[in-house]
């Protein structure tokens, strides 16, 4: 009994994310197409360009090139947005919408919310892209994110991320010398932190198995008693 249990866990493993994704994808693609304008292309329009075309298939095609022309401008916004942040007059406008976003009592939440998780994700810059590995108590280790900024005596500015939401963290000011970069991509970092650990139980593994943990003691001082970290 215990065995089909696991089977069927496993497969659920499998199978839930491609169902939810494939549920998703499939809400975002009829809101879409409800909510862009028919006017200029509908299934009447077709009819004239595709006369052999049934009433069905015309209103799909219809819908099918709103998505995807609704797509096709809304990347190529995004990617004049952030051409235009480059320069002064993009950085004013954006500042200007975080002041007014700033100034809504509820939608400052959300946006701050999801500006903090999207800079984390794609920020621009290889230095928001570096993750590291921090040790924040005595032999615990946890995986944080350089943000390219220093403090003024030279520690570096760090985002440790909650997990699983990655919207909401620390900001650690840290030594160069109290962390170390892993040789992983943002990808592998944020897929271990998302999924609480799970995400990357095949590299822990190997990890494992190429040698033994170092483990982080103490020192004990004979001169007034007080514990030291061990370099």
């Amino acid at each position: 009994m215990s065995s089909v249990k696991g089977d069927f866990g496993r497969g659920l493993i499998v199978v839930g994310p491609v169902l939810v994704t494939l549920y998703l994808a499939h809400y975002l693609y009829s809101f879409i197409a409800g909510v862009t304008p028919g006017l200029l292309l509908n299934a009447e329009t077709l009819e004239a360009i595709a006369p052999g075309l049934g009433e069905y298939a015309r209103v799909q095609l219809a819908s099918f090139l709103r998505v995807t022309t609704f797509v096709g401008f809304l990347l190529l916004a995004m990617y004049v947005i952030g051409q235009m942040t480059d320069t002064t007059i993009g950085g004013v406008l954006e500042g200007i919408v975080d002041y007014v976003a700033n100034r809504m009592p509820v939608i400052r939440v959300v946006y701050n919310a999801s500006k903090t998780a999207t800079e984390t994700t794609f920020g621009a810059g290889e230095a928001l892209q570096t993750p590291v590995r921090v040790e924040t108590w005595d032999g615990v280790w946890m995986t944080a994110f350089k943000t390219g900024q220093r403090t003024p005596d030279g520690r570096a500015t760090l985002f440790l991320p909650t997990s699983p939401n990655i919207s909401s963290g620390y900001v650690l000011e840290v030594s160069p010398d109290d962390f170390i970069e892993l040789d992983e991509t943002l990808e592998e970092a944020l897929t271990r932190v998302v999924s609480g650990g799970f995400g990357d139980a095949e590299t822990a593994e190997a990890e494992l198995d190429e040698g033994p943990l170092t483990v982080v003691g103490h020192l004990e001082s004979e001169s007034d008693g007080t514990t030291n970290r061990e370099q």
